[in-house]
């Protein structure tokens, strides 16, 4: 019996040339279990079968009936997880940008392919893989907690918003005019903040079962959405208590497309705007201005000109349960949270505030631009 160990991963070779195919195999067979295929046919086939342990795709472009370009097209549908890199001894370079955005393409490789330039991306392109990976773990985690909460507060949320509903409709037989008003106006808020939970609740509990639990391994979602877009319909949605509506500009420098979890991204946005709508309260003239640009990189920068947050307060927001709001409920793990949320997505959730001044919250979102890295 051997105790040899199986290489941790798998990597496909596409190519119509054996003799191409026997090389690439040779050069990183004692590093990696290599799967090699004649065509793009052969190698789907083959990926329907081995596809749950290839982390690397390495292709030919020129191959007779179905070329590379297809092939990568399809395998970025179909196995997003799988990082992908191209093989081409043509300059053409506007056949390289098509293929490069259409494919996302981790690497291009010009033969005839070096091995030691080889192992160098394989190595690279293993290490993304591990990350998705990991990545995808956080997501499903998190999918799983979702799941959770959404059974779990659907019920009471239901009870409390049809207990509202009775109270605005009988507060009419019992009470004065000006009571009737004041009673009338709470049970609103209370109907309000308990269809928008409702509503939040609905979208996740719907996400989580239309991809059956599970998360592209890239962190890439079946549902994408344009920034803009996700933020005019949260306005369009969020419970505002009387004049807040108003405080509140968007500002466009730059679209972007918000690739993974749109609903988490949603609910983070949800917190931040909360957080920051109650900051404001008392401000002589508030202001909170949502700004959405794509370069250098996507963000989302929530600004407000509440009284700012103190220094030492600051430093812990996103480590620890901190909150300067404990007599209202508040218990410091929203931005903890939203935090989590963003770093499963492969972004961060940076915090920068002057007392007497203001807050501004960047959500920052990772670049889904390919780059062309060709090994010389």
């Amino acid at each position: 019996m051997s105790d040899t160990m199986q290489p941790p991963f798998s990597v496909l070779f596409v190519d119509d040339d054996e003799m191409s195919r026997n090389h690439f195999a040779r050069a990183i067979r004692k590093e990696y279990c290599v799967h090699v295929a004649q065509g793009v046919d052969e190698a789907m086939a083959m990926l329907s079968e081995y596809g749950a342990e290839i982390a690397v795709l390495v292709t030919d472009f020129r191959m007779p009936k179905r070329d590379g370009d297809d092939l990568l097209r399809q395998v970025a549908r179909e196995y997003p997880q799988i990082v992908r890199i191209l093989v081409t001894a043509y300059a053409d370079k506007d056949m390289l940008l098509q293929t490069v955005n259409t494919g996302d393409v981790f690497r291009i490789l010009e033969k005839p392919l070096r091995a030691e330039t080889v192992r160098e991306v394989l190595q690279l392109a293993t290490a993304r893989y591990a990350e998705r990976e990991a990545r995808q773990q956080r997501l499903l985690a998190m999918d799983e907690t979702l799941a959770f909460l959404a059974h779990e507060l659907n019920t009471p949320l239901a009870t409390i918003s049809l207990f509202a509903r009775s109270v605005e409709t009988d507060v009419a037989e019992q009470y004065d005019p000006e009571r009737q008003m004041a009673i009338g106006q709470a049970a609103a808020s209370m109907l309000n903040n308990a269809q928008y939970c409702l509503t939040l609740i609905s979208s996740f509990w719907a996400a989580v079962h239309k991809n059956g639990g599970q998360q592209a391994a890239s962190g890439i979602g079946t549902h994408e959405i344009r920034a803009t877009r996700l933020i005019a319909t949260l306005l369009d949605t969020y419970p505002f208590a009387a004049s807040q509506r108003d405080w509140i500009q968007v500002d466009v420098q730059g679209d972007f497309t918000v690739h993974a979890m749109p609903n988490c991204v949603a609910l983070v946005i949800s917190s931040l705007l909360s957080n920051a709508l109650r900051a404001l309260d008392g401000t002589p003239s508030p202001s909170l201005r949502l700004e959405v640009v794509d370069t250098p990189e996507p963000e989302i920068r929530i600004h407000d000109n509440g009284p700012g947050i103190a220094p030492e307060i600051k430093a812990r927001l996103l480590l620890d349960p901190v909150t300067t709001y404990a007599g209202s409920g508040g218990h410091g793990m929203g931005m903890i949270f939203c935090n989590r949320i963003m770093q499963s997505l492969g972004g961060c959730l940076r915090i920068e505030s002057t007392l007497g001044v203001g807050t501004t919250v960047t959500m920052g979102f990772p670049s889904f631009r390919n780059q062309m890295n060709a090994h010389h």
